[in-house]
């Protein structure tokens, strides 16, 4: 079972979409707003997207360059726009796979199992974590803050990773320093603040400012 979000002006084809889906044995979410999706992709956390290109506010190559920015997710347009012109911008724009309307449910089907198959075969999903702005992608160690991406090192992802899962908590210093450097050597204590202090300075850059907040004598906390 897989979860599709789906984008979708029209609501008798959406409803078709995700019945079509759900008969099949998976999980379907039709965005609801459609000025800005992302809140709701991030929220659903789905393992593909099937986008129309004709759409209200922006148009779908906008929100497929949009998900790019904070996840690997499979994209498939689905639009009567089939002209060549289109397929081909859809593809540049990260999409995966492009299917016209109308379609007949057997054949889409088929398709999206397929994708689903290259793509989620030696298992595992993109996993992408949002909390006041900023989104962490872990498949591939990337931040996104308002569709900017901002690589991070391998200890400034766990970092940023440990105080999501733990927001609104503070997280001691002896709990990162255990999680990232999980051995029984030695490691100064300065190394954990110079790998926070330089995470700190990317969020700063990216304009959020204060995201990591010290509790003296305590640890660190994302609120």
């Amino acid at each position: 079972m897989y979860r599709f979000f789906i984008v979708e002006d029209d609501p008798a084809i959406a409803g078709i979409l995700k019945q079509q889906l759900e008969s099949w044995g998976h999980e379907a979410y039709v965005a609801e707003n459609l000025s800005d999706i992302m809140p709701e992709f991030v929220k659903y956390d789905p393992q593909i997207a099937l986008l129309d290109i004709m759409l209200p506010f922006y148009n779908g190559y906008h929100w497929c360059s949009r998900i790019r920015a904070v996840s690997n997710v499979p994209v498939v347009f689905i639009s009567s726009a089939s002209d060549n012109m289109n397929i081909v911008m859809a593809m540049n724009m990260g999409g995966d796979d492009f299917i016209s309307k109308p379609f007949d449910s057997g054949v889409l089907m088929a398709k999206l199992e397929a994708i689903l198959r290259r793509s989620y075969g030696m298992g595992g999903k993109p996993a992408v974590m949002e909390h006041n702005g900023a989104v962490l992608n872990l498949s591939d160690g990337s931040l996104s803050v308002d569709g900017n991406r901002i690589d991070l090192t391998k200890n400034e992802m766990k970092i940023l990773q440990i105080l999501m899962e733990n927001k609104g908590k503070i997280v001691s210093r002896d709990t990162l320093m255990t999680k990232l450097w999980q051995s029984d050597s030695y490691v100064e204590e300065n190394t954990l603040t110079v790998n926070v202090n330089r995470l700190r300075r990317k969020l700063d850059d990216a304009g959020l400012n204060g995201y990591i907040k010290t509790k003296v004598g305590s640890g660190y906390i994302i609120e």
